[in-house]
């Protein structure tokens, strides 16, 4: 299940905001202009499914968006755990580029989980909010708005991408260290599995 858990900027030891419910995730987020909604999931993708049958699978709500917010280009990527070192040096750089705070200045950062799970930090309004999202979820950060991702010690995960611009991810880095303030991705799965027990 989806969790938001949302603390101030300036103290990251007190949650203002724990909730796994959508409609309450999606009216927090949406004051920051966050989009934020559920797919139905299709039956029968593997977790190593090809670009063109995710795209497929998925082509009715892809064409819908794209329409609606006019993308130039929407992509698959996705990460799983090898059991090569190459692989693991590459999620560790990957990691550690996403997890710093950064902006976009000419594209939102759209992304609907195929599957698996990822962490959205955005940091708003003096707030940061956690989005740990999972399959079905789908995330619109708005192009300005100072965020990070976290994709775990293990990455294991496929999403959707949608661009407006054809260069893809481009980054403006804040120099900030406040991702290093708040809970990672694994302790955010930590806590939402305690909260289910």
């Amino acid at each position: 299940m989806t969790l938001l858990t949302t603390w101030s900027d300036s103290d990251p030891g007190t949650i203002v905001r724990r909730t796994v419910d959508t409609s309450e995730i999606a009216a927090a987020l949406a004051p920051a202009g966050v989009r934020y909604e559920q797919w139905a999931l299709r039956a029968g993708l593997s977790e190593n499914q090809e670009s063109a049958a995710v795209l497929s699978a998925y082509r009715a709500e892809v064409d819908a968006l794209v329409a609606a917010e006019g993308f130039a280009s929407v992509d698959v990527v996705g990460l799983r755990p090898q059991k090569d070192l190459g692989w693991r040096l590459t999620a560790k750089a990957e990691r550690r580029k996403f997890l710093r705070e950064h902006t976009h200045d000419d594209d939102d950062e759209v992304r609907f989980f195929v599957a698996g799970a990822g962490a959205f930090y955005l940091h708003v309004d003096r707030e940061v909010h956690a989005v740990l999202c999972e399959a079905g979820d789908l995330l619109t950060v708005p192009r300005g708005t100072k965020h990070w991702f976290d994709m775990g010690a293990a990455p294991s995960f496929t999403v959707i991408r949608f661009f407006h611009e054809e260069d893809g991810w481009i980054g403006n880095f804040t120099g900030s260290d406040i991702a290093s303030n708040y809970p990672d991705f694994d302790a955010l799965v930590a806590a939402r599995v305690a909260m289910a027990v």
